[in-house]
């Protein structure tokens, strides 16, 4: 299959995941608007990596985009946090729907975007002081060189440039350690596999688009796109939580879910700092 109809299956994939997520106790979105203090587990795990490359006020007056922002529950929380002229960009239109209710519901003016993470930068017209995408985000990305580009494209001269994600040493033990069982580098070719649920609790009602299509991208690739597209590497951490509880091991953790001190210790999580030259 090529990467456009299994862009496509994802797409519709993705279009139901929505629906579930939005409701699940997982998101929570009623206990997000209902509390305007609130900001998403996943942007306080962000703003930790990327506040020391950030003036004393955070993102606050800063541009910021959102890339693959899903439900839009943390492009909200950037929004709470300060940011302007914030925008989102996600591949599921029905997401975006969900994202757009949400935002209008707290009172935030998100611009919101469909499409394709790695040609962003010819749907948007603006450039950004910052730019950000975590938690589940570039596997579902077929090629990396593009993503980046577009990236160094749309910041400003000096903006700043944050990932934070699920550790690729995970998808080669496909989240059951500790038995090596998928790659781990890039190249590989497209992943296909079947499953009618998702991450959140509340799956009683099967997806009907099962098949997934992901692709591996090694921490060597993820650097080097974002080098060959003219950015700086400013910092690069690999991070012994996550934000969702990816197989039975993990244990709660103030910033998420980590492994129990008695095994061994492994990456969950990398992020990667980079930056535009000014």
């Amino acid at each position: 299959m090529n990467h456009g109809d299994a862009l496509a299956r994802n797409q519709e994939n993705w279009d139901e995941r929505a629906d579930i997520h939005a409701r699940s106790q997982m998101y929570d979105v009623e206990g997000f608007l209902a509390d305007r203090s609130l900001i998403s587990s996943v942007v306080r795990n962000d703003l930790s990596v990327l506040q020391p490359h950030l003036p004393s006020s955070g993102v606050s007056g800063r541009s910021l985009l959102h890339l693959q922002c899903h439900i839009g529950t943390d492009t909200v929380s950037w929004a709470r946090l300060g940011a302007v002229r914030v925008t989102g960009l996600d591949l599921s239109p029905n997401s975006l729907r969900h994202a757009q209710r949400i935002a209008e519901r707290d009172g935030q003016a998100v611009t919101w975007v469909q499409g394709d993470a790695r040609v962003a930068s010819s749907l948007i017209d603006e450039q950004f002081d910052t730019i950000v995408t975590s938690a589940g985000t570039i596997v579902w990305l077929p090629e990396l060189s593009g993503w980046a580009q577009s990236i160094h494209d749309l910041l400003t001269p000096g903006g700043v440039f944050m990932i934070r994600d699920d550790h690729p040493i995970l998808g080669a033990m496909e989240f059951e350690p500790w038995t090596i069982s998928d790659d781990y580098l890039s190249g590989g070719g497209t992943r296909t596999y079947d499953d009618d649920g998702t991450y959140t609790e509340n799956t009683d009602v099967a997806i009907r688009q099962t098949t997934n299509y992901e692709w591996r991208h090694d921490l060597g690739e993820v650097l080097t796109a974002l080098l060959e597209a003219g950015l700086r590497i400013e910092a690069v951490h690999e991070l012994p939580y996550m934000d969702w509880p990816a197989f039975p091991a993990l244990v709660p953790e103030p910033r998420g879910w980590t492994l129990p001190a008695d095994l061994p210790r492994i990456p969950l999580n990398f992020a990667i700092v980079a930056r535009r030259a000014g």
